[in-house]
Order: C-alpha cells, then sequence, then structure tokens
C-alpha cells in the first residue's frame, strides 16, 4: 500500500484567485465546495490547506482524532462549539465561521 505524502496532489478545487486585481469574499470563491460539504466545512479544509497541515497533523495539534475532522471538513458530522474554538484559537480567527 502507497504512503500517502503531504501534498500528494493540490486541491483545484480550493485554491481562489484574484481576478482583474479585485478580492473576492471566500463564499464566493468557494462555492462549488460548499455546495459539495458545507461552510464550515470548507472554511476548516481551506484554513488547514493555507497553513500546509495534514488533517493528521492538525488533529493532532487540536487535540481530536483525524476521522472527526475529515467528518467535519466533509459536512458528515458538526462541528461543535468546543471544536470550533480549539480551531479558532489555533487558526487565529472566530469560532463563528465553523458553526
Amino acid at each position: 500500500m502507497q504512503a500517502h505524502t503531504r501534498k500528494h496532489h493540490i486541491e483545484k478545487d480550493i485554491i481562489a484567485e484574484k481576478k482583474d486585481n479585485v478580492m473576492v469574499d471566500w463564499r464566493s470563491a468557494f462555492t462549488d465546495l460548499i455546495d459539495k460539504f458545507s461552510e464550515a466545512g470548507a472554511a476548516l479544509r481551506g484554513l488547514r490547506l493555507r497553513d500546509g497541515l495534514t488533517q493528521k497533523e492538525l488533529a493532532e495539534k487540536v487535540g481530536i482524532a483525524q476521522a472527526n475532522l475529515s467528518k467535519m471538513e466533509h459536512g458528515k458530522r458538526l462541528i461543535g462549539k468546543a471544536a470550533a474554538k480549539k480551531f479558532a484559537s489555533f487558526f487565529h480567527t472566530d469560532y463563528r465561521i465553523f458553526l
């Protein structure tokens, strides 16, 4: 079985582009991802990828199971207030974006 590398592929659907030198609201930039998963999951995944972290690395840093993190990113598990506050503290943002 092949081991996963840290950056085994580029997440094309997570990369936002600046068009005509105009910044776009993150919700507008990630519409497809939000439709596919959830707004909170898209925010979590985007911040994790922005910082170059794997799910395992982030899970270890905030003290949750990697399987639960995956479910949160894919919208299969709600991000509770306690977990949202852990993510917000780690990413230096408001916890409400994860709720």
